[in-house]
């Protein structure tokens, strides 16, 4: 018997084929969302060249200056908790709406700023921006793409953060040789204000209008993004019955072992992505090249390369991710690093490498990192989070995974240059080692593979009791779209 298109034997709705036109409008639709990561990399990576010339100019201590690095994160962290009621009671297009906002008076804040403590409230501000839009971005791209292509549109986003931090390398680069690190930090607002007027074009989510009632409004976004009247009802008939079997957020989580697991599951990964050591690569990168004893022209250009891999190996997860799947990605990135860090440990043991093949070889086994980061935990930790989780539960788990995600950042962040200081490089390296070899395995033993599963797919079997790694492990191929 022939099956009709869109709904699968088993009774779910299956993920369809949308004709070429509505493909490419979702698509639009969601990049425009995903520009938002332009700009957390661009306020990511452009402290990476300002520190020093901030710290020459207010005369800093290295506490002060981890303190500059923190204080976004600690704001980040504040920013995610604001975005989970924000897009809970206004929607997530009018958190982006705000959150646009922020991004262009926050670096103006940090150009105009004229002691360290207005740097500091600057920063904080900046920082708040930039927690919200990465709590709302990836939910809100997961509510709006279908199950075929949700893996690549979410990692559009990880793809636009790379872009932002090769861009801010490159212009701490060209800056450097003016010594203004008040243009490093204010040019950032020129394109938070072309986002600002990108994202007041953006649909709702049909999933949040849905949940608010506004079915008619729901309707016309779901026409909009999907086309064809039987494909929307299909998807509107799974959003309404996941919504009427939950309850909201924070009963879910007291109250639900199902909902408790996946939250769990998603602050790991989270906490997994930062206690990898990719930010201490990221905020203090000309340190560590001037560190094993490279030239100060090193020191500037060096993260450019960094930025380069980082771009490029993201290309190549969004490419893939939804062919070969999150789990063989995941569980290959996290050996990769840890072996990455291992090499970095061995050839700072003894302290600065005094042969210039050591330094070379110091100098790949940074980029190989950063390349396996950016293939793996970078993008997939968003992209599980944003899947994993429960409809109605989903802006208080994103709201716990992001939240830790920043704090854990931070304790990085503001660790890092005491740790080599009290510890030593080589053995700070190693602790980083060993946390990615135990994440491996975390990966290993509880990560499902979501590849091509609708998020109503992946919350039935979760609901149902499902062992975490086994998700999706029954599904036939009617269930998903390879």
């Amino acid at each position: 018997m022939q099956r009709q298109p869109g709904i699968a034997q088993t009774g779910q709705p299956a993920v369809p084929h949308h004709p070429p036109a509505i493909r490419g409008r979702a698509g639009l639709i969601g990049g425009l969302a995903a520009l938002s990561g332009i700009l957390f990399g661009l306020d990511t990576g452009v402290m990476s060249g300002a520190l020093d010339l901030i710290a020459q100019e207010f005369i800093l201590s290295d506490l002060q200056r981890e303190s500059i690095v923190a204080i976004m994160l600690l704001g980040a962290a504040l920013g995610v908790l604001a975005a989970a009621w924000l897009s809970h009671t206004w929607g997530r297009k009018r958190t982006l709406v705000l959150t646009a906002g922020l991004f262009v008076i926050g670096p103006l804040m940090c150009a105009e700023a004229s002691s360290f403590g207005m740097l500091l409230f600057a920063r904080l501000l900046l920082g708040v921006a930039t927690g919200a839009t990465t709590f709302t971005t990836p939910l809100y791209i997961a509510e709006i793409a279908d199950s075929g292509r949700r893996g690549a549109m979410i990692l559009g986003y990880q793809l636009m953060i790379s872009c932002g931090l090769l861009a801010a390398f490159v212009s701490d680069g060209l800056f450097s040789y003016f010594g203004v690190w008040r243009w490093m930090l204010g040019i950032v607002g020129f394109p938070g204000l072309v986002f600002m007027m990108g994202v007041m074009f953006l649909p709702p989510s049909p999933r949040w209008l849905l949940a608010q009632g506004r079915e008619r409004d729901a309707r016309r976004v779901l026409i909009e993004l999907r086309g064809l009247p039987r494909l929307v009802m299909a998807e509107r008939n799974a959003i309404m019955a996941r919504l009427a079997a939950r309850k909201d957020g924070i009963g879910n989580f007291m109250n639900d072992p199902n909902c408790r697991r996946a939250m769990w599951l998603a602050v790991g990964l989270q906490v997994a992505q930062q206690f990898s050591g990719i930010n201490a690569v990221l905020y203090y990168a000309p340190y560590i090249i001037g560190l094993v004893g490279y030239s100060h022209y090193m020191q500037v250009w060096g993260p450019v390369g960094v930025g380069v891999i980082n771009l490029l190996s993201t290309c190549v997860a969004t490419f893939w991710v939804d062919r070969i799947g999150r789990r063989p990605m995941l569980i290959g990135g996290f050996a990769v690093m840890a072996l990455a860090m291992a090499g970095q440990a061995m050839i700072l043991a003894g302290g600065v490498p005094p042969m210039p093949g050591l330094r070379l070889l110091m100098g790949v086994c940074m980029l190989v990192f950063v390349a396996a980061f950016a293939f793996s935990a970078g993008p997939l930790a968003w992209l599980l989070c944003a899947e994993i989780l429960p409809l109605r539960g989903r802006e208080f788990g994103m709201a716990c995974s992001t939240c830790a995600n920043w704090i854990a950042n931070m304790v990085v962040s503001a660790t890092f240059l005491t740790g080599l200081e009290v510890l030593g490089a080589g053995r700070v390296l190693w602790v980083y080692a060993a946390l990615n070899a135990t994440f491996m395995l975390m990966v290993a033993l509880r990560v499902p593979e979501t590849r091509g599963m609708t998020l109503e797919q992946i919350e039935a079997e979760l609901m149902r009791g499902t062992k975490l790694r086994a998700l999706g492990c029954n599904a036939s191929p009617e269930k998903r779209q390879t």
